[in-house]
């Protein structure tokens, strides 16, 4: 279990490390190409692999040290219960988007995200919807008590605000991610919202709460139970994830989508995380009270 929590931690330690120079070459190093030209021959080389392959390595460690915390925190069985259903439910839409402007509006990929499933969707945007996904639903099922008080009012509104967390994160990646000096994906019918077409927000909550409800189904005689500082992760890495769109949109000139991620993304999580860590404390001082009131009858018998 060491292992398995070192290899965790390199892997999303790695992933934002992956952000903060990713920043670094997009927003300093590309628009000022003097820089690459002042730099030794290593600086040079390693910049070069930076553009070409940073951004499949930051979405790939993402991925893993996420997968690799799901499987030590709910077991191996839950975990490939949310990979499986949001790696191929979203590529599914993102496939038919591409393909046919539905649901997201008409839009396609370009270079440095990686491989492309069918000529279209890389390989790596599929697993940046299986991280980013699955912290925020595990922050809203946590923040709600879905498996410490069940009921349908409860499943539905994890899986709705997991898909708005999820939604949000897209309102500050999307316009910068699409418009920077290096984009990563352009949209052939631009929308009103700077530069996004209102369907897309539609595409994305519509997604999002596809495979949360499968995996809600497929969690369903299995409830997570987790202790107050496994929440910490999902948090950091949601947290993470939106402080990487930030950056990018305010360089855009885009504040308006940040100060929306904000209000409906970041002020959410942190709410549910709040309120999940201290259920998750509730929990763990139960069994313990417990057995303080067994021992204590023991010794009145005595």
């Amino acid at each position: 279990m060491r292992q398995l929590v070192i290899a965790e931690r390199v892997c999303l330690i790695g992933h934002i490390v992956s952000m903060v120079f990713g920043l670094v070459g997009i927003l300093l190093v590309v628009p000022n190409a003097e820089i690459i030209l002042n730099l030794s021959e290593v600086g040079q080389t390693v910049m070069q692999w930076s553009m070409a392959g940073g951004g499949v390595v930051y979405m790939i460690l993402g991925a893993v040290g996420v997968f690799l915390y799901a499987y030590r925190t709910i077991g191996l069985g839950r975990a490939l219960g949310f990979l499986l259903p949001s790696v191929f439910i979203s590529l599914g839409s993102e496939l038919l988007g591409t393909s046919t402007g539905f649901p997201f509006g008409h839009y396609s990929y370009l270079s440095g995200l990686g491989y492309k499933i069918a000529g279209l969707v890389p390989f790596t945007i599929p697993l940046s919807w299986f991280y980013v996904g699955y912290v925020s639903y595990l922050l809203a099922r946590a923040g709600l008590e879905v498996d410490k008080k069940p009921s349908l009012l409860r499943h539905v509104g994890a899986v709705a605000l997991g898909a708005l967390l999820l939604t949000s994160w897209d309102f500050v990646l999307d316009p910068a991610m699409s418009q920077t000096s290096l984009p990563f994906w352009y949209w052939q019918q631009p929308g009103p919202f700077f530069g996004m077409p209102y369907q897309n927000f539609a595409g994305w909550m519509g997604t999002g709460s596809v495979f949360m409800t499968v995996a809600a189904l497929l969690w369903r005689n299995n409830p997570v139970k987790l202790e107050r500082s496994q929440l910490n992760i999902p948090l950091i890495v949601y947290l993470g994830n939106f402080g990487f769109a930030t950056v990018m949109s305010l360089a855009a000139g885009f504040s308006i989508p940040v100060l929306l991620g904000l209000v409906l993304g970041v002020a959410p999580a942190v709410v549910l995380w709040f309120k999940g860590s201290n259920a998750a404390a509730t929990v763990a001082v139960e069994p313990a009270a417990t057995e303080v009131s067994v021992a204590s009858v023991k010794v009145a018998f005595k």
